[in-house]
């Protein structure tokens, strides 16, 4: 017996009516998802800096800096990346509309450099980059999650055919047979909002105590090993990766990987010498 989902969802939810010379606005579920992520994040990084005692008028700038390196970070990434050759012919494409195209590596460069940036003027009030980065990564997670049930929504980022019956026929892409596939995008948003709970088990937990680096650390162990085994289950979002025996998502997160586990190092040791 055949069994799958057929997915055939449109990627818009609304559009708004053209103003004179202005529109129409289609107004987009995965917009909408990535928003939801900085107002949701914003929420929580309100309560963890009511719980810690931190200025809460830092609230705005950090997520300001947040937005900012993140948006520039997956667009220059995606570009340097996949598409490198557009990159350095015609920059203007990486600040002009559509924003299609955006790389998870590259958000994360990008907001490891504006959280460097943000907790530079900000290590008199205990805002050094770890102590940031730590509980920004509960915020990062959940955020993986809209953003990868907005892929959903969007019908891309497709795996490969199966016939696993929880396999999606994606209508709506017409670049792939739609046959029955992997909904590789649901297995990350799954996994990003499981990651989510745990880093904010584990801050809960410990709160000002927390290990410096640690929640940083299981943060890229887990996101980028699961990314690395997912990457077997989608389709190759550029032709040239068929080329390489490991996609470009593969090869870059082997070092986010490594870095993941230096940092839990590091914070095991730090925790071991503090307890002397």
């Amino acid at each position: 017996m055949i069994s799958y989902i057929i997915w055939n969802v449109s990627p818009e939810i609304f559009t708004i009516p053209q103003i004179g010379d202005f529109g129409p606005f289609p107004v987009r579920w995965y917009g909408l998802l990535f928003a939801a992520g900085f107002l949701v994040g914003q929420q929580i990084m309100i309560h963890v800096f009511k719980k810690e005692g931190k200025p809460l008028e830092d609230i705005d700038s950090l997520t300001l800096y947040m937005v900012l390196s993140t948006v520039i970070g997956a667009r220059v990434g995606h570009f340097l990346f996949y598409e490198p050759e557009v990159l350095f012919k015609n920059p203007r494409e990486v600040i002009l509309p559509p924003y299609a195209g955006l790389a998870s590596h590259g958000a994360i460069i990008g907001i490891i450099t504006g959280l460097l940036l943000y907790s530079r003027f900000r290590r008199e009030s205990g805002q050094t980059f770890l102590w940031v980065a730590d509980r920004m990564v509960i915020v990062i997670a959940l955020a993986g999650a809209f953003i990868r049930f907005g892929n959903l929504m969007n019908s891309e980022i497709v795996g490969k055919p199966t016939d696993v019956p929880w396999s999606f026929v994606f209508v709506q892409n017409t670049e792939f047979r739609q046959i029955p596939r992997h909904a590789a995008q649901l297995y990350e948003s799954i996994s990003c909002f499981i990651l989510f709970f745990i880093l904010l088990w584990i801050w809960n937990k410990y709160k000002a105590a927390t290990p410096r680096g640690l929640m940083v650390g299981v943060f890229f162990v887990w996101v980028f090993t699961l990314r690395f085994m997912y990457e077997f289950l989608k389709e190759n979002q550029e032709a040239f990766e068929a080329n390489y025996a490991l996609n470009m998502g593969q090869i870059l997160s082997i070092p986010a990987v490594l870095l993941g586990i230096y940092f839990i190092y590091q914070s095991r040791k730090s925790s071991h010498q503090l307890a002397r």
